[in-house]
């Protein structure tokens, strides 16, 4: 596994990663530790989850923007989505939110050996959510925005070619108004 990641029960206990992080040795990353001097990047993030997502599905929505760097906290539970062909006939657990369709191909890609929804599609998906739920909150999409405000026009090129989707045409809409915002 990764040198610098800790889960329990593989190289500590769970009581030695408590107490080394009492101690200020490790901080928390994820579903694992990490030395608390180590520089936290995307693949850490990513190969942090790979203890519980499989290799037939790939994270998306907040959980990708977190593995990308958009989000600084990892949200509860993690959001994932097949990758393969085929839907997956085992019970995927309670620590994650699983959407059945499909990622196609092309939207998602590799970090640390964990399918990952690239930043375009997250930020689409994103947006989706929030102008078709009233109870979804802005602030992943916001934050988004923030990281790589390019991904703005990209996100409404991906819409525009894309084939029907739920809440395509608010989805543009919002981003359209977005992008007026960003380049004021």
């Amino acid at each position: 596994m990764w040198p610098f990641l800790y889960f329990a029960g593989d190289r500590l206990s769970t009581a030695e990663l408590t107490a080394a992080r009492l101690d200020g040795d490790l901080v928390e990353i994820g579903e694992g530790f990490m030395p608390a001097d180590a520089v936290e990047t995307r693949e850490l993030r990513a190969a942090s989850l790979r203890t519980f997502v499989r290799d037939s599905l790939a994270v998306t929505h907040e959980s990708a923007a977190w593995v990308h760097g958009a989000i600084a906290d990892p949200p509860t539970p993690h959001f994932v989505q097949r990758v393969t062909a085929h839907r997956i006939p085992y019970v995927v657990g309670s620590r994650v939110h699983y959407r059945d369709q499909r990622l196609p191909p092309g939207d998602s890609t590799r970090i640390s050996g964990l399918a990952t929804a690239t930043p375009v599609r997250t930020l689409v998906d994103l947006v989706r959510e929030v102008v078709g739920h009233a109870a979804a909150a802005p602030d992943t999409v916001e934050a988004m925005c923030a990281w790589r405000p390019e991904l703005i026009p990209a996100a409404i090129a991906w819409l525009e070619r894309a084939r029907p989707v739920h809440y395509k045409r608010p989805a543009l809409a919002y981003l359209r108004e977005r992008q007026e915002v960003v380049t004021r």
